[in-house]
């Protein structure tokens, strides 16, 4: 089974299952905490992505954000997103995504980022580069930014919902200096705007496996740094992200770290 063209097509699939969902008066829930939203189309699209990948894989491990974590026997593990930027979605916002990455022995193999009301799907396999195929037609490469200093760059970041705190100091601070910093609400397609050079930088805290997993193969592929929010090496459950053109990593690494230091 070939992971990159297996996770475009469900990806595909899934992100149709979303456009007829899109728009339609769809109730919510709140999970956890205030603002964290899950919508009916959320757990059809994971039923489906879930069925997809059981079915050419049966022995792999799921990661998923509505269900969990599905163990299984093999050295493979997808990491799946079924709808990132469900706020986005219930309020009409055309932002979200669905996010699929494959992991093999511990390296990911293949990401997937799928914007279907855009019309845009960032991939890439490991060792092969990125692109963009647009409205299903057009493909091209994709690299990230040569921006090389924060003052020039245009940032993004994201905020839990109902949890401001641990960042609003670091989205206080960098928005005085860069020339602005971006808030989408939809972590993996922020990670798939820094490939394809739309953003330079990109933060977070409080993000799980899933929003980050295909984002980071895609970031990487493109040219781009990610690291956890300290510039240690990035563990996909460890809450913090730090993703960059790579030319900027070390500023923001600094500056990030200078602000935490100072609280």
């Amino acid at each position: 089974m070939d992971p990159l063209g297996f996770a475009i097509d469900c990806a595909r699939e899934a992100g149709e299952v979303l456009l007829a969902r899109f728009g339609s008066g769809l109730l919510y829930e709140e999970k956890s905490r205030r603002g964290d939203l899950v919508t009916e189309a959320d757990r059809e699209s994971e039923r489906l992505i879930l069925e997809r990948i059981r079915a050419v894989s049966p022995g792999a491990t799921i990661v998923a954000e509505e269900s969990g974590v599905h163990t299984g026997s093999s050295d493979e593990r997808w990491f799946i997103d079924p709808l990132d930027g469900t706020t986005n979605f219930a309020h009409t916002y055309p932002l979200f995504c669905v996010s699929i990455a494959c992991e093999r022995r511990g390296e990911l193999v293949a990401g997937v980022v799928y914007a279907p009301k855009l019309g845009e799907l960032f991939a890439a396999e490991c060792g092969s580069g990125a692109r963009l195929l647009a409205n299903g037609e057009d493909e091209i490469l994709i690299s990230t930014s040569s921006v090389e200093h924060v003052s020039d760059a245009l940032l993004c970041t994201g905020f839990p919902p109902g949890g401001l705190g641990a960042n609003l100091p670091s989205f206080r601070a960098l928005s005085e200096i860069a020339h602005a910093v971006r808030r989408d609400g939809a972590a993996a397609l922020d990670l798939a705007f820094l490939a394809a050079g739309r953003f330079d930088a990109f933060w977070e805290f409080g993000l799980s496996a899933w929003d980050v997993a295909a984002g980071t193969l895609i970031v990487r592929e493109a040219g781009g740094t990610v690291t956890a929010s300290s510039g240690e090496p990035l563990d996909y459950f460890g809450r913090t992200i730090l993703a960059s053109n790579g030319l900027l990593h070390d500023e923001m690494r600094e500056r990030l770290g200078r602000l935490r230091d100072s609280d």
